[in-house]
C-alpha cells in the first residue's frame, strides 16, 4: 500500500470491509480487476463515473469514497425506514467481536467514571489488551485486595451510516492482570495497544455477561 493516495487507501478498507476480492470488486463495477488494484495502489482521483461504479460496488457513497464528512460527527442523518432492533444471541456476539479491532473499555477510575479506547482481540474466550505499567488504567483496575477483581465493562460497535443500520456488543466481566509467566501465551493473540508506544502489560477481561444489538431496516 506504499505511495497510494487517500483514495486508494478508501477503497482497499471498503474492499477489506466487505470481504472482497480485486476480482468481485471489479466484477461489481464493470472494470478490471488490474485497473481496481491500480486505483488502491496509486495516486490520483479517477472520474466521477468511476467513483461513483466503485462506490456503488463497495456499498458506500461516493462522497465517503472521496473523502468527504468525516469530520463530521457520525449518526447526523436520518433513521432508516421502519427500523428494527434485534437482540443478539451470545454466539452472534462473539462472532462480530471475534476478529478484533478497536473497543472501548468503561471503569470507575481514580478520577470518577472512565471510558477509554482500546486494540482488543479474543483469546481463549476472554477479551486482551494491552496497557502501560504502572500507567492510570494499571492502577485503577487493580482492586489492592487478594482475590477482588474489578468489575468493568468492554464495548464494540460498527456503523454503517450508509445503510443505517449497525451493532452493538458490551461485555461486562472482571479485569486480570495476565502475570508474567502467562504473557507469552496471551501473546499469542497478536495485539497490539491502539495508542503505541511502550505498553507491555497485558489485561484480560473474563466475560460475565455479554448482550449485544443489531439495528437494520425492514
Amino acid at each position: 500500500m506504499t505511495g497510494n493516495g487517500d483514495f486508494g487507501r478508501r477503497i482497499h478498507h471498503h474492499r477489506e470491509r466487505l470481504g472482497l476480492t480485486l476480482e468481485q470488486v471489479a466484477d461489481r463495477a464493470g472494470m478490471s480487476a488490474g485497473y481496481v488494484q491500480h486505483l488502491e495502489t496509486h495516486l490520483g482521483t479517477p472520474d466521477g463515473g468511476t467513483v461513483t461504479r466503485l462506490a456503488t460496488a463497495l456499498e458506500t457513497t461516493p462522497r465517503d469514497l472521496l473523502g468527504g464528512g468525516h469530520d463530521r460527527p457520525p449518526g447526523q442523518g436520518a433513521a432508516a425506514d421502519e427500523p428494527v432492533l434485534e437482540v443478539l444471541e451470545t454466539e452472534e456476539c462473539l462472532r462480530l467481536v471475534g476478529p478484533g479491532g478497536i473497543g472501548r473499555v468503561a471503569f470507575s477510575g481514580s478520577h470518577g467514571p472512565t471510558v477509554l479506547p482500546v486494540n482488543y482481540r479474543l483469546h481463549d474466550g476472554d477479551v486482551v489488551f494491552r496497557t502501560a505499567r504502572g500507567g492510570a488504567m494499571d492502577e485503577d483496575l487493580r482492586s489492592g485486595l487478594e482475590g477482588v477483581d474489578i468489575g468493568i465493562a468492554f464495548q464494540v460497535d460498527r456503523i454503517d451510516e450508509v445503510r443505517r443500520a449497525g451493532w452493538s456488543v458490551l461485555i461486562r466481566g472482571a479485569a486480570h492482570h495476565v502475570p508474567d509467566e502467562e504473557v507469552a501465551k496471551v501473546s499469542d493473540a497478536g495485539v497490539t495497544p491502539w495508542a503505541g508506544g511502550e505498553r507491555h502489560l497485558y489485561v484480560r477481561v473474563i466475560p460475565q455477561q455479554i448482550t449485544g444489538r443489531r439495528i437494520h431496516g425492514l
